[in-house]
């Protein structure tokens, strides 16, 4: 069930409220992309960082606020880029959106949903996201091995396997490879290790981010995990809904103003 939204930042929109509506306009316009080319990342956590519930997954932590940004976001988005362990741990299937918002798509000219890309290292892509008249992108690299490679373009089409790198995946480079396809609007799920990769490769430029009110401790990884980054950001509005707080940070350029 979604619920009404609450902006509290910046402050010459402080106080006024979103309320639910099936084609989420104003949403929408909240949360544009800036240009054709640029990667978001969607990210959920508790308020002490944990990236996931004890179970492992996102579901136990996120809240209907944070879905309804969520089915938002994949809306605006030409492409959701993922990688192969959340894929499996969070049971992915391909987006799907309800009618309201596809139609908003097509209005835009955009396909009714975005498409589905899957970074992995060793091929292993669950079955169901290969079929289909649009199934998922395999981004991978030569190390997949060629029988792997030629598995997967049997499955899904040779035109669904972009291979980017030769031991590991070159983010920048599959980045470059979707935005020729015309998918230059990425919206990264993570989970945290592709995440981190990401900002590594410096190809980050915004970070949706929404803080449940939850405490777990424990040892679940961060919203980024792996070597250290260090990326300047700067809040682009900040949102509430009851305890829940959803923020949208975007990147500094070296000579911006804060």
């Amino acid at each position: 069930m979604s619920v009404p939204l609450q902006a509290l930042w910046p402050v010459d929109r402080a106080g006024r409220h979103i309320p639910v509506d099936p084609a989420e306009d104003e949403l929408a316009a909240l949360y544009a992309y800036p240009a054709e080319r640029w990667v978001r990342a969607n990210m959920v956590a508790t308020l002490d960082g944990a990236a996931h519930g004890p179970d492992g997954v996102t579901r136990s932590i996120n809240d209907p606020a944070d879905v309804r940004v969520f089915v938002l976001l994949r809306s605006l988005a030409d492409v959701v880029l993922v990688g192969a362990g959340t894929v499996r741990a969070e049971g992915y299937s391909l987006p799907r959106h309800r009618p309201a918002l596809a139609a908003r798509r097509s209005a835009a000219g955009m396909p009714p949903t975005p498409r589905l890309a899957v970074v992995t290292r060793s091929g292993d892509v669950p079955g169901h996201l290969l079929e289909g008249d649009r199934p998922a992108l395999v981004v991978t690299c030569r190390a997949t091995g060629r029988e792997t490679l030629a598995r997967l373009a049997e499955r899904a089409g040779q035109d669904a396997v972009l291979v980017a790198g030769e031991e590991r995946v070159d983010l920048r480079r599959a980045l470059d490879a979707l935005a020729e396809r015309g998918l230059g609007r990425v919206l990264c799920e993570g989970g945290p290790t592709l995440l981190g990769q990401v900002a590594a490769a410096g190809a980050l430029d915004e970070l949706c981010l929404t803080l449940t009110a939850r405490l777990l401790a424990g040892d679940a990884p961060r919203v980024l995990n792996g070597g250290a980054v260090d990326v300047p950001v700067h809040l682009a509005h900040l949102l509430a809904a009851g305890d829940t707080l959803l923020g949208r940070w975007v990147r500094h350029e070296p000579d911006a103003a804060p």
